[in-house]
C-alpha cells in the first residue's frame, strides 16, 4: 500500500471532500486508512461503572482510492513513485518535485 501511517492526505471523494489530515491507522489487507478528525460518525455508548455514557465521535476507515497523498515539500496532491537505492531498497518520492517522501512515524 502506498499510503502509510503518518502521511498527510487530502480527501478526494465524499462528505469531507477537499479536507486534509494525517493518517493515524492503515489497514493494508482491506486497502483502507483512518484519517485523524475526518470521516466522523456519532456513536452512543452505555454508561458503565468506570465510564459515563453518551454520544462520542469516532473516525471511520476510508478506502485508499478516496484519498490522495500530499507531498511534504511542494504541498501538491501526488501519486507515489518509487526508486531503488544503492542497497536495493525501495524509496518513495514525489514525481513532481523529485524529493523523497518520509512519513512522521519512520
Amino acid at each position: 500500500m502506498k499510503i502509510l501511517k503518518g502521511d498527510q492526505v487530502k480527501i478526494r471523494l465524499g462528505k469531507d471532500k477537499g479536507r486534509t489530515g494525517e493518517v493515524i491507522l492503515s489497514y493494508p489487507k482491506s486497502q483502507k486508512v483512518v484519517v485523524k478528525g475526518l470521516n466522523l460518525y456519532q456513536k452512543t455508548t452505555k454508561s458503565t461503572q468506570s465510564t459515563k455514557g453518551g454520544i462520542i465521535e469516532k473516525e471511520r476507515p476510508l478506502a485508499v482510492s478516496k484519498v490522495g497523498l500530499i507531498c511534504s515539500h511542494c504541498q501538491k496532491m501526488i501519486r507515489v513513485a518509487y526508486r531503488l537505492d544503492k542497497t536495493g531498497g525501495k524509496l518513495r518520492y514525489c514525481p513532481k518535485c523529485q524529493n523523497l517522501l518520509i512519513s512522521k512515524t519512520k
